[in-house]
């Protein structure tokens, strides 16, 4: 697997990580929920085309605690503009997931020159009464590994300490990640963003797990009805929500092909 650059930029006033590996035109890559606490298989298959910068969000890790002082939605679109300008991404394709979908969706929205084109897997924002999407801050913590990926056992993987650190602090950053989440998206990852999806005009791929357990396939259609730009919609059989972990070779494929196109 890659050992990707690792540069630090400050965002709020805090120290944020970014990532960078590959060749090729600029493609940024916002994590979904959990962030990354380590470099995965599908960023080394992002890479085989596009330059990959992979930058945190404030609380994730890697994003120290800077989730702290963003007190509203603004704060981390704000947030989210320092990011794209300090990470090397202004006018760059971006690619995100989950949670890290919709802050890619609301920055094309706000800041259209700043973004190409959108690569997105099962964004949050939304939020339908009659079909609701899973609260996965409600869940127990043995029920959110099936809920986030098809195959429980990649997510505790990914949740899994690495060899050597420290035992107190590794679960204190993923619980962190959790509750940076929360702070954008709670109550229910509603943040009313059908009020801005038609300022999007960037193409947009919508990438849905066949088994996401978090969002209804039904919120695909409702995104893609939405946005003013065209919109794709293709279904990754045998993913769950994080679609990028349980099924990286096939996800980065899907997302290499059309922006290519």
């Amino acid at each position: 697997m890659t050992q990707p650059e690792t540069l630090t930029i400050d965002v709020g006033g805090f120290a944020t990580r970014v990532w960078r590996a590959g060749s090729g035109p600029k493609l940024g890559w916002f994590a979904g929920f959990g962030g990354l606490p380590r470099w995965m298989p599908f960023l080394d298959e992002l890479a085989k085309t596009r330059t990959v910068i992979v930058p945190s969000l404030p609380g994730f890790p890697g994003g120290d605690r800077g989730h702290a002082v963003l007190d509203t939605h603004l704060d981390w679109l704000v947030a989210v503009k320092q990011i794209l300008d300090k990470a090397d991404l202004r006018g760059a394709d971006l690619a995100g997931s989950s949670v890290g979908a919709s802050l890619a969706l609301e920055a094309a929205a706000l800041w259209p020159d700043a973004v190409g084109k959108l690569a997105l897997i099962a964004p949050f924002g939304l939020f339908d009464d009659k079909n609701p999407p899973t609260d996965p801050w409600a869940q127990r913590a043995n029920d959110v590994p099936g809920l986030m990926c098809a195959d429980p056992a990649v997510w505790t993987a990914m949740k899994a300490p690495p060899e050597g650190s420290n035992s107190i602090e590794w679960p204190i950053e993923q619980v962190r990640a959790s509750e940076a989440a929360a702070r954008i998206f709670w109550p229910l990852g509603n943040t009313r963003i059908e009020k801005r999806l038609s300022l999007i005009t960037a193409p947009t791929l919508l990438l849905w797990g066949e088994q996401d357990r978090i969002m209804p396939r039904a919120y695909a259609d409702a995104f893609a009805a939405g946005l003013a730009g065209p919109a794709t919609i293709r279904t990754i059989p045998g993913a769950g929500h994080l679609a990028e972990l349980d099924k990286p070779a096939e996800v980065a494929a899907e997302i290499a092909a059309f922006l290519a196109d």
